[in-house]
């Protein structure tokens, strides 16, 4: 059921501004060591499940859009942004390390699974035993494997789940056309995959093929930065060009990225051409990276956020429509921040639980023990 919002706007302005005020406090100098560091990353990917949480909020949990405008226009952008981010972060690792495609599947696929699983195991148990939902075994034996071929918020198990089974396909298909000397290559081949899948449009995503024609660029275009970021071998560059701009010069490049930023989400061209909307939602995230890439400070509650932000994206929607615990009684702005705050909390437990699931057992030798 969607929940009514009394005085949006008044509520908006609340949650905007304890949420900028909580976030300035957690500013902290950054020192520049490298182009992309893991830090850096996690801020990106803290911006990203953010946007999607409230976009998910202002424009499907509730029944007035005005509720947190404008912060709510950027979902798209944050799922191309986790893209980007997962290609970037895939080839910078496989430059370095060149896994074998056994060895990457083994490590990453992994990673996706297990807090996958453990998420499915919850929600189909809290549906049948509270909801009384029952789900076919063709459709559990699907989900197990991690296809999803629906995106219903309002009825499906959990619809973000259209975009595990989307970034499955790139881990599969990553190690195999992946080339240490070329990874430019590489991201031309991914690509080339995406466009022929939406050109094939096979029945079985007919209701998914919609997100996945505006998604198709960001994966591939993170393995081409990677391999950008590679041949950038100095990265004190950055900073004595960071020191070296004059303010009012930085500054006003700053301003102008954001500017940019902006127009390209107001201007997303959703309702227009998939190809008009996938493109300023690119310029968007290209933007915003440049933005974070020159900033001076670090913002830690972002970082907070990207620590935990695949395991945010598994767990908040059916907490929020399904199990709603917060909306249902206390003033939106008041849910919003709770909200924020128990995802943080879920997504440590989960976190947490899946490192013990995957802790090596100690093998204890006999006749070993009391050296």
């Amino acid at each position: 059921m969607l929940v009514s919002i009394n005085n949006p706007f008044l509520q908006t302005w609340i949650f905007a501004a304890i949420f900028f005020v909580i976030l300035l406090l957690t500013i902290r100098r950054r020192k520049i060591t490298e182009w992309f560091p893991t830090s850096l990353t996690a801020e990106l990917k803290g911006l990203a499940i953010l946007m999607i949480v409230i976009s998910h909020i202002g424009y499907f949990l509730v029944n007035d859009h005005r509720f947190l405008w404008p912060l709510s226009i950027a979902a798209g952008v944050g799922v191309n942004l986790f893209l980007f981010l997962s290609g970037f972060g895939l080839a910078a690792s496989q430059i370095q390390k060149n896994l074998t495609p056994g060895q990457f599947y083994k490590k990453r696929l992994l990673k996706i699974f297990t807090p996958f699983w453990l998420m499915l195991i919850v929600f189909v148990a809290l549906d049948l035993f509270i909801l009384k939902i029952n789900y076919s075994w063709e459709f559990l034996g699907k989900a197990v494997i991690g296809i999803f071929t629906q995106a219903d918020l309002y009825h499906d198990l959990n619809s973000p789940l259209w975009y595990l089974t989307f970034i499955i396909g790139y881990y599969l298909l990553f190690p195999l056309v992946f080339f240490k000397k070329c990874p430019w290559l590489s991201a031309i081949a991914l690509y080339a995959a995406g466009y022929l899948l939406v050109l094939w449009s096979p029945t079985q995503l007919d209701y998914v093929l919609h997100l996945y024609k505006v998604h198709i660029i960001a994966f591939p275009l993170g393995v081409l930065v990677a391999w950008g970021v590679t041949k950038l071998s100095n990265p004190e560059i950055l900073e004595r060009l960071s020191r070296g701009w004059r303010a009012i010069g930085y500054y006003l490049i700053m301003a102008g990225l954001l500017v940019l930023f902006v127009y390209a989400n107001i201007n997303s061209g959703i309702g227009e051409s998939a190809s008009k909307e996938e493109l300023m939602s690119i310029l968007a995230i290209l933007t915003i990276v440049l933005v974070f890439i020159m900033k001076k400070r670090e913002f830690r509650l972002l970082s907070l956020f990207g620590i935990y932000s695949y395991e945010i994206y598994l767990w908040h929607w059916p907490i929020m429509y399904r199990y709603d615990i917060f909306y249902s009684w206390l003033p939106a702005w008041l849910a919003t921040i709770l909200y924020l705050g128990l995802f943080l909390g879920v997504g440590w437990m989960a976190n947490r639980v899946v490192g013990l699931l995957n802790k090596p057992k100690k093998v204890v030798v006999i006749g070993e023990e009391g050296k």
